[in-house]
C-alpha cells in the first residue's frame, strides 16, 4: 500500500482541521481528495508529507512511518503546495537545477521523468519564475516536485486559479505520469476533477464523508434530479425553497437543481405554484446527478 492513513487528527487551538481520517492509497493509484476550501486538505498533506504532528493516529506513506521515517519520507515523495512557492527571482531552469542539487540528482538524469512537461517551459528556461504565467508556473512547479523522481506525488489545489486549457493539459499530464508507476494524491475544490480520479474521499470540515470510485459515489445520490430554469433566478431559488414538498434547491449553472419529498414528483403542480408566483419560462427536465449533487447531499 503506498499511503495508509489510520484515524488522523489535527487540531489547532479551538479548531479541529481533522477528525479520525482514515483511507488507504494504492501503489499507482491516481487519488482526489474533494472539498472546499477549509475543508482540512491542506492540513492532512502537511500531515503526509512531515510538516506537521497529527495529534492522534499514525500515517505511512511509501512504507515509511511519517513520524520516526519522516527522513525517508521526504526523500521518496514530490510535493506541490497550493501557493507557488518556488524562487521568484531565479529563473526556470535554476528552479530545477536547485531542486535536483538538493535530493543529489541532475535535470540530465531524469530528464526523462519531465521531458513532456518541461519542453513546454524550457524555450523560457531564462526567464524568471516570478514572471511566469499561472499555466507555465504551474508546470515548472511540477517538474521541480518530479526531479527527483518520487514514488509518490502530492498535489495540493495544484490547479487553483489556472485557466480551463492548463487545467485540462495538467490533468493530461498527471495520466501520463501515473502509468510510470507514481501514486499521485491530488485536492481539489473543483467537483468536475473529481471524475479523472481512480478514487475520491470527498472532505468537509475535517471529516471523509464518502470515499469510492466517481461513479459508485455518484450511483448513492437518492433522489431524481431535476434542472429548472425561469426568467428571474432569484426569485425561482426563492420561492423554490418555499415550496411545501421541496428537498433540496440550490443553483448549478444556468439552473437550479431541485429534488422533491416525493417519489411521485408532481411536475405540473409545481409549474403552476411557479406561475403563480409570477414566473416565466419556466422548464423543468430530469438530470443525471454530478459529484457536485452527491457532495451536497452528504454535506447537508
Amino acid at each position: 500500500m503506498s499511503i495508509s492513513v489510520q484515524h488522523i487528527s489535527k487540531s489547532f487551538d479551538k479548531v479541529t482541521a481533522l477528525k479520525d481520517i482514515s483511507f488507504k492509497v494504492k501503489e499507482g493509484e491516481l487519488f482526489g481528495l474533494i472539498g472546499p476550501d477549509g475543508a482540512g486538505k491542506t492540513t492532512l498533506f502537511r500531515v503526509l508529507t512531515t510538516l506537521l504532528f497529527a495529534d492522534e493516529g499514525t500515517a505511512t506513506v511509501a512504507d515509511f512511518d511519517v513520524v520516526e521515517d519522516y527522513k525517508s519520507i521526504r526523500n521518496s515523495v514530490g510535493y506541490m503546495p497550493g501557493k507557488f512557492s518556488l524562487y521568484q527571482d531565479l529563473t526556470v531552469e535554476e528552479n530545477l537545477t536547485f531542486f535536483a542539487t538538493i535530493f543529489g540528482t541532475t535535470i540530465e538524469e531524469n530528464y526523462d521523468l519531465i521531458k513532456e512537461i518541461y519542453v513546454q517551459i524550457e524555450p523560457f528556461k531564462d526567464r524568471r519564475a516570478g514572471d511566469l504565467s499561472g499555466g507555465m508556473k504551474q508546470k515548472l512547479a511540477l517538474s521541480c516536485a518530479l526531479i527527483h523522481k518520487p514514488k509518490v506525488l502530492f498535489l495540493d489545489e495544484p490547479t487553483t486559479g489556472v485557466d480551463p486549457v492548463s487545467r485540462k493539459e495538467f490533468w493530461e499530464m498527471l495520466k501520463r505520469l501515473q502509468k510510470k508507476g507514481i501514486t499521485i494524491l491530488v485536492s481539489t475544490p473543483y467537483m468536475d476533477e473529481a471524475a479523472l480520479c481512480d478514487r475520491i474521499a470527498l472532505i468537509q470540515d475535517g471529516e471523509i464523508l464518502e470515499i469510492d470510485t466517481p461513479n459508485d459515489i455518484i450511483k448513492t445520490f437518492p433522489k431524481k434530479l431535476y434542472n429548472i430554469s425561469a426568467n428571474n433566478m432569484y426569485q425561482l431559488i426563492k420561492n423554490l425553497n418555499a415550496y411545501k414538498h421541496q428537498y433540496s434547491v440550490y443553483p448549478f449553472g444556468e439552473f437550479v437543481h431541485y429534488t422533491d419529498q416525493r417519489n411521485d414528483f408532481k411536475k405540473e403542480e409545481l409549474i403552476n405554484y411557479l406561475k403563480e408566483n409570477n414566473l416565466k419560462n419556466i422548464t423543468i427536465t430530469e438530470t443525471a446527478p454530478t459529484i457536485e449533487d452527491v457532495f451536497m447531499e452528504l454535506a447537508k
